[in-house]
């Protein structure tokens, strides 16, 4: 199971038995899971017009689930004395799907939050299952190629695009705010090994929007050391660095834009 993932260079961690759960109550599960993951790309324009927000791409890969019948759900749980509700509490997951008799299978996908956002699906997923609402809780993220090599993906389009100053990263639908222009400016011309615009502009910009604080592999991976969220069984999926794509050019800017304007002011 999972393997065309895997060769694909997708992360695949699983914890109490998930992954034989899934073979044999959840079959057509996985089976979804990995069509949707094996078709999702995020252009690299997206990634810059876009700053630390959720990419579009990632969006689309919420409408794959949806589409395949995984849809936000919230869940309330109440404690009731003598027929009278004393207690209640909710969880909201973004990706939930009910498999008849099998049981219920919960997913949710961490781009590119704050990391305390693992605590909260983690957390959820325990007291769901316990309570006997999810059968297996799933999270997709950056995996380690993505986060340690965003900042060479970066690069790579500056370099494919001979961009050479911020005027030009404009065009690209990035506008930096005051502070980055002169940690750039700054970076630049200091006096001492002094950096290139581009080294100075990756160097800020996958700091500020995919720094360490933020939901990768990594900081995921502590949280499966350390047993958080036992022990609801778990699937833990890391992207790879190779859904990021370079051939879009303009038309993936446009649907950027496009989101933008239509966004109220």
């Amino acid at each position: 199971m999972f393997e065309s993932l895997r060769s694909c260079g997708f992360q695949i961690e699983c914890t109490s038995h998930a992954e034989a759960i899934l073979g044999v109550d959840f079959p057509s599960a996985s089976t979804e899971l990995e069509a949707a993951l094996k078709t999702a790309t995020v252009p690299i324009e997206e990634i810059i017009a876009g700053g630390g927000g959720e990419a579009k791409g990632t969006q689309r890969l919420r409408r794959s689930l949806a589409g395949m019948g995984w849809h936000k759900h919230t869940f309330v749980v109440e404690k009731v004395i003598n027929g009278i509700p004393r207690e209640s509490q909710s969880h909201e997951i973004d990706h939930v799907k009910d498999f008849g008799a099998s049981g219920t299978v919960a997913l949710e996908i961490e781009w590119n939050n704050k990391d305390p956002f693992y605590d909260r699906d983690l957390e959820n997923y325990k007291r769901l299952h316990a309570d006997g609402a999810i059968s297996v809780g799933i999270i997709v993220t950056r995996g380690r190629s993505l986060h340690e090599g965003m900042k060479d993906l970066v690069r790579r389009f500056l370099d494919e695009r001979d961009i050479s100053d911020l005027d030009a990263m404009r065009e690209w639908g990035y506008d930096p705010t005051t502070k980055q222009r002169t940690f750039i400016n700054k970076q630049i011309t200091r006096s001492v090994n002094p950096l290139s615009f581009r080294d100075a502009f990756c160097k800020k910009f996958t700091a500020d929007k995919f720094g360490e604080a933020t939901t990768h592999w990594r900081k995921l991976e502590d949280r499966i050391h350390r047993g958080v969220g036992n022990p609801c069984p778990l699937v833990f999926v890391g992207l790879p660095s190779s859904i990021v794509t370079f051939s879009e050019g303009r038309s993936a800017l446009a649907e950027v834009e496009a989101e933008a304007e239509e966004e109220p002011t």
